[in-house]
């Protein structure tokens, strides 16, 4: 266990180091932020520092930092090093970066920060990449939710077949559509509160029970690390992929812009968005080390790691927990993906609204945008429960996205900073791999070009390092654009 020690005191220091850092390079003010110059009863809504940083805790935090570390873990005790750095470096910074440029342009939405910052070319391109993003994030967190409450909570098969499967998905999607018109401090800033609080029990419910029960896990260097998994995976691009949400993931972009429209202060940001970061990378790093641990224990077998995720979570809970504690830790992580699904739904209507020009603020415009994207949703939900690989299909493709808007987002913040005399090179590193990544993923991937690994990493490494000459030489004139004004 020394080495997942380890990894926590990296996470923690990290955490307090760099984010002082981050927080000296923007230099936050008492200036009037967006919510409160803006405010108009439904999206711009000033709201106290704890109930944002629930919010954006929850809102970030899916599913992903717990199925996805449990199948990262795969690759060994590498994970508890690789968690907790590039979550410091990448995920965090990530997600603060972002949140304090969109408090600074008016709470404006990703698609027009990266109009702004990257040209119009680019924006079309992105929105793209967002919008099935955002769809595909909305099926996955109605998908999983339902199917883990239908198996762990309600013990019936979660087959379409199954009317309970049915009757769970009706509500999930009442409770969405719900969430997704109605003012935000109504719905959103009333429950949620209450879902931070289990899934904080649950989490570190977990944590406690791998001291208690003497979960043993592998040592870095007792058991080494492995570049290819059993399973033939290999660590570069597969892991950062597969663990997204737990180092950095694209997806949270969308997420602290619709946060930085309730910050009523700007020096909040720190909390709000890189520490609730770092809270997720520790719930990545819980998750990751209770599966090592139950396979060790003899309690699972790698292939259901690899296979199915979501009973390994029942199995640990209960375990840890004992039937009333595991029920509580079970609904914790049921709740995290129903609690990002309603904001990326909230953020695809935003998007879409500012992107036709409609006016939010008025349910009749606003409903039937929000109709016609349940509709696409279900549809899509449709093909991947009566498709025999639709799920995996589903996520593969909504992990290989989900790491596209990451570099897009990171190009964003690297040209905001060069025009503003920062060290951009803290965003355009990270934004280079992950580059290289999603690059070599799809070209190697069977639902991508299906190439080799040799020519997909020569491939990808060229990709990279077009996207930072690109981003160099279109910051360098936007920043000497600027200093002409």
């Amino acid at each position: 266990m020394v080495t997942f020690i380890i990894g926590l005191v990296i996470l923690a220091v990290g955490a307090a180091l760099y984010g002082r850092i981050c927080e000296k390079i923007m230099k936050p003010t008492d200036r009037v932020t967006p919510a409160v110059e803006k405010s108009d009863g439904v999206d711009f809504v000033p709201m106290k520092k704890w109930r944002n940083s629930l919010i954006e805790l929850l809102n970030i935090a899916g599913t992903g930092p717990i199925l996805g570390p449990i199948q990262g873990v795969l690759f060994g005790p590498i994970a508890f090093i690789t968690i907790p750095i590039g979550c410091v470096l990448g995920g965090a910074f990530h997600d603060y970066m972002v949140g304090m440029i969109s408090s600074r342009n008016d709470g404006g939405q990703m698609p027009s920060l990266i109009k702004r910052f990257l040209g119009k070319h680019v924006y079309r391109v992105y929105n793209v990449f967002v919008s099935i993003l955002l769809l595909l994030l909305s099926v996955v967190f109605i998908f999983t939710p339902g199917d883990l409450f239908v198996d762990q909570i309600a013990g019936q098969e979660s087959k379409l077949s199954n009317p309970t499967v049915l009757i769970v998905y009706a509500v999930i999607f009442a409770y969405y559509i719900i969430a997704t018109l109605l003012p935000i401090d109504k719905i959103i800033g009333k429950v949620y509160p209450i879902f931070g609080a289990v899934l904080l029990l649950s989490a570190f419910g977990v944590f406690a029970g791998l001291f208690i029960k003497g979960y043993r896990l592998d040592e870095l260097w007792t058991s080494g690390f492995t570049f290819v998994n059993d399973f033939g995976d290999n660590f570069i691009p597969i892991f950062f992929v597969t663990v997204a949400c737990g180092i950095v993931s694209g997806f949270h972009s969308t997420q602290a812009t619709l946060i930085s429209r309730t910050m009523a202060d700007e020096r909040e940001g720190r909390t709000t968005f890189y520490n609730m970061m770092i809270l997720e990378g520790f719930i990545a790093m819980v998750w990751a080390a209770a599966a090592m641990g139950a396979v060790n224990m003899g309690l699972t077998s790698k292939e259901m790691l690899h296979d199915s995720p979501t009973s390994v979570v029942g199995i640990v809970a209960k375990d840890m927990l004992g039937s009333v504690g595991g029920m509580i830790a079970i609904i914790g992580v049921i709740v995290l993906p129903v609690t990002s699904g309603d904001t990326s739904l909230r953020s695809l209507r935003i998007m879409v609204c500012d992107a036709l020009h409609i006016d939010n603020t008025k349910k009749r415009n606003s409903l039937p945008v929000a109709l016609v994207i349940f509709a696409v949703v279900a549809g899509i939900l449709i093909f991947a429960k009566t498709n025999s690989d639709g799920f995996n299909l589903l996520w593969r493709y909504f992990s290989w996205a989900n790491e596209s808007i990451a570099a897009f987002a990171f190009a964003m913040i690297s040209i905001y900073m060069m025009k503003n005399k920062m060290p951009y090179l803290m965003a355009l590193i990270p934004g280079m791999f992950y580059a290289y990544v999603v690059c070599a993923y799809i070209l190697n991937a069977r639902i991508g070009f299906n190439l080799n690994w040799t020519v997909s990493y020569i491939a990808a490494g060229v990709f990279a390092a077009a996207y930072a000459c690109g981003i160099v030489m279109y910051g360098k004139k936007q920043a000497a654009l600027t200093s002409a004004e």
